[in-house]
């Protein structure tokens, strides 16, 4: 190998064509959910969301990967390791639907001003990235802080409950083609089993996807999804430019309705950044989480600020692509395919022609992966508080399916009664805010098997500072920030109560001596009974 085909092959690998389909068609699947929401349920004109709200979002996906790609490029020439993976970056999931219908869909609605809405969706997203700009110089600290099962646990929650069991249920809602998919990425990426002709195995699961779906289009059989008129995609190409702007300044006296219930998504992927930056290092790669958290952050106001809508974050499932041998290429690659395609209107064109069906397998890979971590790579005897940080997800995913199937009814939960309302209200305030109440009980476990029983209640004293403002278990239903001093309601206090209680306890036990036995080391099995 020459000295000039070494240097390249630092920083791509045959690895990175899997990684660059999981990555680019994730964000992409983002892209046009966004759209069909915005257009089809709230009404905003298309040529302002596909041709102004699509491509400034995009624009941070291009500046939050090209920064990425060179932080991977920087620790591979400081550690002079060739294997290095990138982290990975996109379009934050929950606050995707968090400000479409907490912000952008309900401003719709009160102005009837389209461009107002869209410039109230700007100032949100622009705000959201100062916040977590602030926030970015606590990384390093909060990361030495929590311990590694907490922070694994609460993105390995997200990762197979809402990473891999919703698509899961677009494999089945079109199983032809999705278990298909889904074979051929457990086979390839699972078993590390070698394709034919060397193909990448995501690329070879889409493409035998989608060979089927537009196979049996073309045969004039009934499927999910089957187009009516493939062609009008075409239609789509537009040069589309994210020019920045300060539009956005002129809704200023309109954000402070929307800001208590985008900040908590803002705040929720400062924590979601730290634990993938945890993730990434207990896979090898080590990151600082300052540079990570700043890169989300100025990615953020740069999405806002080129009239984008929807913040971004590093994304769960870096373990995942390391696994596939990507190196730093997928990151260059999905930026430019996202960032400059959406411009172009490229992006519209190829999510109208893949099926979800045949995508969502790679979702699905990934969210094995990030569970399979949380556990292989977190010292055995912390387990339980692994399985402990899944409990609020769980809620987190019922609240989603559930809201979708009152809706399929022309139902709303506020219509509820009786022991389902009950139930609903549960959920709830479990749900909201689900990722930090995974921390919190993730830490809380591990403090307990550790015998550190002082700490175990100080965490608990933090929980119950953060239900007085809602950070977490908010009883609103998009989870909105409140003063402790106007509660919604008397649930935040009751909880902040018990887990005042609960900690009280803790610190009673450890002063009447009641620590029992020492933790079993991380290599010991655990003792019977």
């Amino acid at each position: 190998m020459t000295a000039r085909s070494a240097k390249a092959a630092r920083w791509y690998a045959s690895g990175d064509w899997n990684a660059f389909f999981g990555l680019a068609l994730d964000n992409m699947t983002q892209l046009v959910i966004l759209s069909s929401l915005l257009i089809g349920v709230f009404k905003f004109p298309r040529d302002l969301v596909l041709y102004t709200m699509v491509p400034g979002t995009a624009a941070g996906v291009l500046v939050g990967d090209l920064v990425y790609t060179w932080l991977a490029l920087r620790l591979m020439r400081r550690t002079g390791r060739p294997d290095v993976t990138a982290m990975p970056f996109g379009i934050d999931t929950p606050s995707l639907f968090g400000v479409v219908f907490g912000v952008l869909g309900p401003a719709m609605l009160v102005t009837r001003d389209p461009v107002l809405a869209w410039k109230i969706g700007m100032g949100v997203t622009v705000a959201m990235g100062a916040l977590k700009l602030v926030l970015a110089f606590a990384g390093d600290w909060a990361r030495r802080a929590i311990p590694r099962a907490a922070l694994l646990g609460s993105i390995a929650g997200v990762a197979i409950l809402l990473i891999a069991f919703l698509p899961a249920l677009k494999v089945f809602g079109d199983p032809m083609v999705g278990l298909v998919s889904l074979t051929i990425v457990l086979v390839a990426l699972v078993g590390r089993v070698r394709m034919p002709w060397g193909l990448p195995g995501a690329f070879a699961a889409v493409l035998a996807g989608a060979v089927i779906f537009w196979g049996r289009w073309l045969a004039g059989g009934a499927g999910a999804g089957l187009p009516a008129d493939p062609g009008a995609a075409l239609s789509a190409f537009r040069l589309a430019i994210p020019w920045p702007t300060l539009a956005w300044v002129d809704a200023l006296d309109s954000l402070s309705v929307y800001l208590p219930l985008a900040l908590p998504f803002a705040l929720a992927t400062v924590i979601g950044g730290v634990d993938n930056t945890e993730s990434a290092v207990a896979a090898g790669d080590e990151y600082r989480t300052r540079d990570i958290l700043l890169t989300e952050a100025v990615a953020t106001v740069a999405a806002g600020c080129c009239g984008g809508v929807i913040q971004n974050t590093p994304y769960i499932g870096h373990p995942a692509y390391k696994a596939m041998g990507a190196r730093a290429g997928y990151t260059l690659a999905t930026g430019l395919v996202i960032g400059l395609g959406a411009a172009v209107g490229v992006i519209s064109l190829l999510v109208s022609l893949l099926p979800e069906a045949a995508v969502a397998p790679i979702l699905i890979f990934i969210g094995l992966e990030i569970t399979a971590q949380a556990f292989l790579a977190s010292p055995r005897r912390h387990a339980a508080a692994v399985a402990v940080s899944f409990i609020p997800a769980v809620a987190a995913l019922l609240l989603i399916q559930g809201q979708s199937l009152l809706g399929g009814v022309g139902k709303s939960a506020a219509e509820l009664t009786g022991e389902a309302r009950l139930a609903f209200d549960s959920l709830l305030v479990l749900g909201n805010g689900f990722i930090v109440t995974a921390l919190f009980w993730g830490s809380v476990v591990v403090c307990i098997v550790d015998r550190k029983l002082a700490h175990a209640a100080m965490v608990f004293g933090m929980a119950s500072l953060a239900t007085l403002f809602g950070v977490i278990h908010s009883p609103l239903p998009g989870g909105a920030l409140f003063w402790p001093w106007a509660p919604p309601s008397g649930t935040p206090l009751t909880l902040a109560g018990a887990y005042g209680l609960a900690g009280t306890l803790l610190l009673a036990l450890r002063g009447a001596g009641a620590m029992g036995p020492a933790a079993v080391g991380e290599d010991e099995p655990p003792r019977p009974g």
